[in-house]
């Protein structure tokens, strides 16, 4: 298996993971005390990255991650054990969105940076 392959059934198994624990009972959600802002944030933003390792185009991923952050909030509103917090939406749809312009920005400075070193190899080979 190539490691893009790895990368692909991994983000996909922690996609199915998210939903299990963003429906599933509240006791098994897991949290770290610091409060439900952090982990929001940072989990969001982990969760961005390694999609976007996978899947190296961040607006769309970002984009579908978003939406599917907004999507699982309002629905645990429908589980009787859960409510739904929209300034905890907005904490993950920032993690999201950070991560992904992050993942942009590198891109872009990667694609400059290399194609800055190809010009100069080849004006120092003529």
């Amino acid at each position: 298996m190539t490691t893009k392959l790895v990368l692909k059934v991994s983000s996909v198994a922690a996609l199915v993971l998210l939903v299990f624990v963003a429906l599933g009972p509240a006791e098994w959600q897991p949290r770290s005390g610091i409060g439900f802002e952090i982990d929001h944030f940072v989990g969001y933003f982990v969760f961005t990255l390694m999609f976007c390792l996978a899947w190296p185009q961040p607006f769309l991923v970002g984009g579908a991650l978003t939406v599917l952050a907004v999507v699982l909030e309002n629905l645990q509103s429908l589980l009787p054990d859960r409510s739904s917090y929209f300034v905890a939406a907005l904490y993950s749809a920032a993690g999201v969105l950070t991560a992904a312009l992050l993942v942009e920005l590198f891109i872009r400075a990667r694609r400059r940076f290399q194609s800055k070193w190809a010009d100069g190899d080849s004006a120092q080979n003529a």
